[in-house]
């Protein structure tokens, strides 16, 4: 075998290279959308919060929510023991969305 066959160039491997290109591109995107979409659905959980809403604060700390007073949310944590926090790093309560949601029942 001659060294100019041997370094010859393979040819057709132009798509795999591109597809290995094009990946982890089409990921970023994936990603960054999800991220949007969950952002967003942070954002609404908390423009809805409500007074007599079981909710849980970044902290972990659960409480129900006595009183909202603009971006400060008062979280009643046990009788007669309430703490301010932040409405940003307030969540729905975790628990109480397993509850309500329902997974479907097959048919089969």
């Amino acid at each position: 075998m001659t060294p100019l066959i041997a370094a010859a160039p393979a040819t057709g491997g132009g798509t795999g290279t591109l597809l290995l290109l094009a990946l982890p591109f089409g990921l970023l995107i994936f990603l960054m959308f999800s991220q949007r979409r969950r952002a967003k659905a942070v954002a609404t959980a908390q423009a809805e919060l409500a007074v007599g809403q079981q909710v849980m604060a970044a902290a972990g700390i659960y409480g129900t929510i006595s009183a909202l007073d603009g971006d400060v949310v008062h979280l009643e944590i046990a009788p007669g023991v309430r703490i301010r926090v932040a409405r940003r790093a307030i969540v729905p309560d975790p628990q109480d969305q397993q509850s309500t949601h329902r997974p479907a029942e097959d048919d089969a």
